[in-house]
């Protein structure tokens, strides 16, 4: 009986090749105790390449919010352009879980400006590239940063860049396509900048004012009417370091702020409920251990009871 290799059916589809660097990206935060005690908690946020394994950006931030995703974003789309799409899980962040509110999240919006889709994970284990990162970084990273010393975030991002290109080095993979998938960003720092802002809608008073985080704004008209502005929708946009912007579409709207700043409270979720409670048992006095008087009682030598007599005669 003759035998040879097994015929291949004309039916049989080819393997498909891997996709190329930047096509699918995973994004994750892992709060964690990274300095040991030598500084405060705080979390590192990851960009993963999910075909290479490689870690594009890394970043130590105080809390996981959404100005700390946004300030990652923008410095990753600044460095390698805009991926195809990003892949993370369903905190409320990334997506909303009300089926009756249409308005994307402050995430949302900024990659759907940039043209980058967002997926989100079903289960922890659909992203387990990042989530297998992490533990790696909670070994190694953590011996890393203990040998150099480094016990604050300043320090450590500025330790993360040489430590990714040796981690790289030794785990990430070669990849089959050398296209790249990421979309280059022609736009300017600052228009980049803005999108990565938090954008709040207000509507604007007949007079021109709105109101935002318990001040009011004035629209400033150096003496020309406005009055077409009346009522109509315009965007706050506010910068991480505190600065205000106004928008109508794209024109920026001059204006002055009528009340003095006040303090505001910050909203607590899942993902920055450990490090809120941190800063308030920081915060809080210790409290000195009670001190028995030296005539206490606790203070004497023990004395055993004596067994009292049974009641019943024998």
């Amino acid at each position: 009986m003759a035998t040879g290799p097994r015929p291949t059916s004309a039916l049989t589809p080819a393997p498909a090749s891997p996709p190329p660097v930047g096509e699918l990206l995973q994004i994750d935060g892992s709060p964690h105790d990274w300095f040991e005690g030598r500084g405060g908690r705080c979390t590192l946020l990851a960009f993963i390449d999910d075909t290479t394994s490689r870690v594009m950006a890394a970043r130590f931030v105080p809390v996981e919010c959404t100005q700390a995703y946004l300030d990652a974003l923008r410095i990753y789309v600044a460095a390698y352009g805009a991926p195809a799409a990003l892949y993370s899980d369903r905190h409320g962040i990334f997506t909303k879980h009300d089926p009756e509110d249409g308005e994307p999240t402050q995430f949302q919006r900024a990659i759907r400006e940039l043209g980058i889709a967002g997926i989100q994970a079903l289960t922890p284990q659909a992203k387990g590239r990042v989530e297998r990162l992490f533990q790696t970084l909670q070994d190694r990273l953590v011996k890393a940063l203990r040998l150099a010393g480094i016990g604050d975030i300043d320090a450590a991002n500025a330790f993360l860049p040489g430590y990714l290109e040796g981690h790289n080095a030794r785990f990430a993979v070669t990849p089959e396509d050398p296209a790249d998938a990421h979309s280059p960003y022609t736009g300017t720092g600052e228009a980049l900048a803005r999108i990565c802002a938090l954008h709040h809608r207000r509507t604007l008073s007949k007079d021109l004012v709105l109101s935002f985080h318990r001040q009011r704004y004035i629209l400033q008209t150096a003496g020309a009417p406005r009055y077409a502005l009346r009522g109509q929708h315009v965007t706050v946009v506010q910068y991480p370091n505190g600065r205000i912007e106004l928008l109508h579409g794209p024109d920026i709207l001059p204006f002055k702020v009528f009340d003095p700043a006040k303090p505001l409270s910050r909203p607590i979720d899942a993902k920055t409920l450990n490090a809120s409670v941190d800063d308030i048992l920081a915060q809080r006095a210790p409290t000195p251990r009670p001190k028995p008087p030296p005539d206490h009682p606790w203070r004497g030598s023990f004395k055993p009871q004596c067994a009292r007599p049974s009641s019943s005669s024998p």
